[in-house]
């Protein structure tokens, strides 16, 4: 009943930019925050970007000052403009989106995009 719809992935060179959309749909009105996380391989899933409805926003701090997160609530759409990418951003980004009880544990998660910088 909840639904994100990812887009914006693909390759890009080192120092190019990226940005990456989220649109979500269904049952979102208990939704208050959206975010991107990301997991390269190896690795956990890590936090990039979160923004809570009335507009604050955290980042990790290995993207701070590259990426910028937004949302546009009337489109129910968030999106992270990555600038200045590095090789080591390359994973697989995920769109979240909080509280919401048809999801499970309260997060609903989207499909995963690539993103791969590479030259």
């Amino acid at each position: 009943q909840v639904q994100l719809v990812e887009s914006g992935g693909g390759l890009v060179q080192p120092g190019g930019s990226l940005r990456l959309s989220c649109a979500a749909s269904g049952s979102i009105f208990s939704i208050n925050t959206m975010g991107w996380y990301r997991q390269a391989p190896g690795k956990q899933r890590e936090m990039v970007a979160v923004i809570i409805r009335g507009g604050m926003t955290n980042y990790a701090d290995s993207v701070k000052g590259r990426f910028t997160i937004s949302r546009d609530n009337a489109k129910n759409t968030v999106y992270l403009q990555m600038n200045s990418l590095k090789p080591e951003d390359t994973a697989v980004y995920y769109c979240n989106a909080a509280p919401s009880r048809y999801c499970i544990n309260n997060d609903c998660w989207g499909q995963g995009t690539q993103v791969t910088v590479s030259s």
